[in-house]
């Protein structure tokens, strides 16, 4: 049962790890966007750095549900 589960956290955490990401480089793009408005830019660089926070953390839970499904 704890293996199903592991199992399920580990699609879990790389699709929420995956999202991160990808709304990461959206923002990036927004942040260097020399055409966008000021307080968008630093709001998106904001909003990247708070991604990359959220994929750092799905990515240690999906490398501690791999060394679970290993056990």
């Amino acid at each position: 049962m704890d293996k199903l589960k592991n199992m399920g956290n580990y699609v879990s955490s790389k699709a929420q790890g995956a999202s991160s990401q990808a709304s990461k480089e959206t923002n990036k793009s927004i942040a260097k966007d020399s055409h966008a408005p000021l307080s968008t830019r630093i709001h998106a660089a904001g909003d990247a750095l708070g991604d990359k926070m959220d994929q750092h953390g799905h990515e240690v839970i999906t490398d501690s549900s791999i060394y679970l499904l290993s056990e």
